[in-house]
């Protein structure tokens, strides 16, 4: 495998940033996480978007175009003969001796590591092997006010601290916000049915703005499906009809069942996959 770092394509066990990079030394670096269908990202202008806005909210002006980004992602695609790939692009302030208070002459540490997956679309396979088995923890969901939720960023803290409460059997924490209210799985957004239409946590709340997440609500809305966003108990989504998650790796993943209670996937869900894979189809595999 070859990976690229700050514009260079190196094998991956080349692949290596200083120890004083501030990315390692405290998390201060943004990231996106994309999946490459056919050789072509999919919702590029979204993650470069969102990427952006991380960027722009920690203070780091690296000076690169999205089109250079882009340039950087095909590259390392080529480099390792992939069209179907998991993909990450991080940027961190990059080495900067002495305190914890940033200056504002960054630079950055740009790199791109990609990992092979499945064909997406119509044709294509699950990147999951079963149903998600959730679980409620007691690690809360960071403020909005303390991280914002917006800006995705190296520090997974509360992602990893939510992960290791797992009991055996469980695969993905769902975190809570300071008032109790569900808000996201450690690496993933959330979706319920009811007989209404589907629900999903308010990005008023500490929800990151899920790429996919917003897929799912175009997809509900073109086919007619009611969408409702709001602030929803443990209760809810522990009745639910039928509740899955979404990311970008995953896709639509149902949820098997919540702290033992079993929910799994149904109509909607499998009707909101299908056009998951037909659009997939679609823009990166030429599909009718």
């Amino acid at each position: 495998m070859k990976y690229h770092v700050d514009g260079e394509l190196v094998p991956a066990e080349n692949a290596t940033v200083s120890v004083e990079d501030r990315g390692f030394q405290y998390g201060d670096a943004a990231f996106e996480t994309m999946r490459a269908y056919g050789g072509s990202i999919f919702e590029w202008s979204a993650h470069a978007e969102r990427l952006a806005g991380s960027c722009e909210t920690l203070g780091i002006d690296h000076g690169l175009s999205d089109a250079e980004l882009r340039k950087r992602i095909r590259e390392t695609l080529d480099a390792n003969d992939l069209a179907d790939a998991y993909v990450k692009l991080s940027i961190s302030r990059g080495v900067q001796e002495g305190k914890l208070t940033p200056r504002p002459d960054a630079d950055p540490t740009v790199v791109v590591i990609v990992k092979e997956l499945p064909r997406g679309g119509v044709e294509g396979a699950d990147v999951w092997d079963e149903p998600a088995t959730v679980q409620t923890t007691k690690t809360r969901r960071i403020p909005d006010n303390a991280l914002p939720a917006e800006a995705k960023t190296h520090n997974y803290l509360n992602g990893i601290l939510a992960r290791r409460e797992l009991v055996e059997g469980a695969d993905e924490a769902l975190l809570r916000d300071a008032e109790g209210n569900v808000a996201e799985g450690a690496a993933s957004n959330l979706f319920l049915v009811g007989e209404d239409g589907i629900h999903t946590p308010s990005l008023d709340g500490p929800v990151l703005p899920g790429i996919t997440r917003e897929v799912v609500i175009e997809l509900a809305d073109e086919a007619e499906i009611p969408v409702y966003t709001g602030s929803y108990a443990p209760d809810d989504v522990r009745n639910a009809e039928e509740a899955f998650l979404t990311n970008t790796t995953w896709e639509l993943r149902p949820i098997e069942s919540v702290d033992g209670i079993e929910i799994g996937g149904g109509p909607v869900t499998n009707l909101l996959s299908r056009l998951f894979d037909e659009r997939v189809e679609r823009r990166h595999y030429d599909g009718d």
